[in-house]
């Protein structure tokens, strides 16, 4: 399985792209980290190439990356983009999480 981007959520990335003069080979790195107030807090950075070890994915145009332990947690997650004045950003449905914090930024397994 992979890790995706709804079409929103990859032309918003596209975009951060496009107006930071990224390289063609530039990602988004998808990862977690422990904390937050479910247990897991989702990481999204951008690099300019995958790390020995990543996992690689592409979805609608973009490359993604993630390292093994993350991919563990986020394999099946989709992420979408919202516009929502109270919760805009990045949204992720991840199937893994068994609960998530009220402002989805962090989950339990």
């Amino acid at each position: 399985m992979s890790i995706d981007l709804t079409e929103r959520a990859a032309a918003k990335i596209r975009n951060i792209f496009e107006q930071n003069d990224m390289p063609e080979t530039a990602c988004l790195r998808v990862g977690i980290k422990g904390g937050g107030c479910a247990g897991f807090s989702y990481t999204l950075d951008v690099t300019g190439s995958p790390a020995d070890g990543d996992e690689k994915f592409t979805s609608h145009g973009v490359n993604l990356v993630c390292d093994p332990k993350s991919h563990l947690y986020l394999n099946g997650t989709e992420i979408d983009y919202s516009d929502d004045m109270l919760k805009g950003g990045f949204v992720f449905n991840n199937p893994n999480a068994k609960s998530s914090c009220g402002c989805g930024t962090s989950f339990s397994t």
